[in-house]
């Protein structure tokens, strides 16, 4: 099946992919660093979340499905040139960063359950997913990403052979209770931002404008359908293997007083000592799966944003030599992500800290992404329904107060 082929669409696709993606080794990190620390007493976060990530995806789908371009392509459109600018470098740094993070994850969980080279391992997977990306057939592509995301459903394996006390759980799942620290807040801020990250955003969106391209386009109101199903369905699986990880940290690690998980690795390593080798084997692997998920999405959304502020040729299903810049910006990002972990920044480090650093990038792309969607001017007569507009602004102000809240606690210095 070639990339010019027009074969028809499946109900599954960006949003599954965009969903699946969204635990990247960041994300694992971030969750098991909040079950560690606070027990179950954050998974109330990502009940909250889960209806704001779908609507704020979906958004981003329509967006690209009726105007065919990405939320890069809309901003160069219909934005202020710095504001589209500086909102397109702010994601490129969060990638990058996001990039070396992962592949460092990669690396280390590889040298976990095989011994040797953490960057060896690490250049290995960095230039496979390059080299894939660049070269394998779209249709092809696209198929291998769906397949990488049943490693997810390695963490639902560890939540299966632990004793979970389901009644707090479920407790503290629906009902919160804040802490006023800065530790909690920042928490707050990493789980948000790494559910609903700047990247997924560009990267559905430009994705749509990629499957119209090669599908027999439906009715609009069928399509609209599909794109809802597709992103209830992604978002949906995100959040259930986020709750799985927290709940395997919580009753895992917090409750044998290990509160100090900062990289997925570590969170790992600590399984084995108090889970068994199984836990800490299936979870690894899914490290290693979702990893390999996320580092095409990562750099393939930072050279969407790049390509078509710069009103390049972008897109997949085109061959290197009709997109030669646009490759070349997939290829440079990964690459870059790569040179992080030989430098003296710790990239592995960086990763709930990336997080953290996409729920602040994550504001102004929403704010963006509201305003262009709203407006005749850009969508015609599809703008946003009035329920799905109220989700978006209120995911959008969750976001920007959530981010506040961090900034005054510690301008503040309150709690620990």
């Amino acid at each position: 099946m070639g990339r010019l082929t027009k074969p028809r669409r499946g109900l599954l696709g960006p949003g599954l992919i965009a969903g699946a993606s969204d635990d990247d080794p960041s994300g694992i990190a971030t969750y098991s660093q909040a079950g560690a620390q606070f027990g179950f007493a954050l998974l109330w976060t990502l009940v909250f979340s889960l209806p704001l990530m779908v609507a704020i995806q979906e958004i981003s789908a329509r967006m690209g499905f009726v105007t065919r371009r990405g939320v890069a392509g809309n901003l160069r459109c219909h934005a202020p040139a710095p504001l589209a600018y500086g909102i397109v470098a702010l994601l490129a740094l969060a990638n990058i960063i996001n990039l070396g993070a992962d592949l460092g994850a990669i690396g280390a969980a590889v040298q976990l359950l095989c011994g040797g080279y953490v960057l060896l391992y690490v250049l290995v997977a960095g230039v496979a997913s390059a080299f894939m990306e660049v070269f394998m057939r779209y249709a092809r592509y696209a198929a291998v990403l769906k397949w990488l995301c049943l490693s997810l459903l390695s963490y639902v394996a560890c939540v299966c052979v632990v004793s979970v006390p389901w009644r707090v759980a479920l407790r503290a799942a629906v009902l919160p209770h804040p802490q006023p620290t800065v530790t909690y807040a920042m928490a707050i801020v990493a789980v948000l931002g790494t559910t609903i990250s700047p990247y997924l955003f560009f990267w559905q969106s430009q994705q749509e404008v990629e499957e119209r391209q090669l599908h027999p386009v439906r009715p609009r109101s069928e399509e609209f359908t599909r794109i809802r199903y597709d992103t209830v369905v992604g978002m949906g699986l995100s959040n259930l293997i986020a709750v799985c990880i927290v709940i395997t940290a919580a009753v895992n690690l917090h409750a044998h007083g290990i509160l100090d998980i900062d990289t997925a690795a570590k969170a790992a390593e600590a399984l084995r000592a108090v889970a068994g080798r199984f836990a800490f084997v299936v979870f690894a692997l899914g490290i290693v799966g979702t990893g390999l998920l996320t580092v095409p999405v990562l750099a393939g959304s930072a050279a969407y944003a790049l390509g078509e502020l710069r009103s390049w040729r972008v897109g997949l299903r085109h061959l290197p030599g009709q997109a030669r810049p646009f490759y070349v910006a997939v290829a440079a990002a990964t690459l870059l992500g790569v040179a992080l972990n030989f430098t003296a920044v710790n990239p592995i480090r960086a990763l709930y800290w990336s997080a953290v650093l996409n729920g602040i990038v994550a504001v102004p792309v929403m704010i963006a992404m509201m305003r262009l969607s709203t407006q005749r001017r850009v969508m015609g007569n599809a703008t946003l329904p009035r329920s799905l507009c109220w989700l978006g602004w209120i995911a959008t102000a969750v976001m920007a107060l959530t981010v506040l809240a961090l900034a005054i606690l510690s301008l503040t210095g309150a709690g620990g």
